[in-house]
């Protein structure tokens, strides 16, 4: 991707991704998609993201792999076993292109986050 631009939409986002790992930004895009049909779709540090009361999830093309952001560490933490042989850090998954995107984990993990927002947003509106 070239440096400097600032995106205003995924699907311009997704037109600059690298050749190499532009089907699998699209696989990640779907399964995202797919887990949360509800969801509003932004770019957010000049990023996709996924938004269902307060963001879910990001996610990047790079060269050699697709970065996974589940906003926070509680779904790294709970879906560590499911995570082993992925490179993770306390608020990211690389997911690398050499390997098909894990597109069940990807769904689950998006689903886990829903829950927690929704259960987020709930205690919100009980303190109001």
């Amino acid at each position: 991707m070239e440096a400097g631009i600032k995106f205003k939409t995924v699907d311009e986002y997704m037109r600059s991704v690298p050749q190499q790992a532009r089907a699998m930004a699209d696989d990640i895009r779907t399964a995202i998609k797919q887990a949360a049909p509800k969801a509003e779709e932004l770019i957010s540090y000049n990023m996709p993201a996924y938004r269902l009361n307060g963001v879910l999830v990001y996610f990047a093309a790079y060269n050699k792999h697709i970065g996974f952001y589940p906003a926070g560490k509680s779904a790294i933490d709970a879906f560590a076993d499911e995570l082993e042989g992925y490179k993770t850090s306390k608020g990211a998954i690389q997911f690398p292109l050499d390997r098909p995107i894990p597109k069940t984990l990807v769904k689950n993990m998006v689903k886990f986050r829903i829950k927690e927002n929704n259960e987020k947003a709930a205690l919100k509106a009980i303190k109001k």
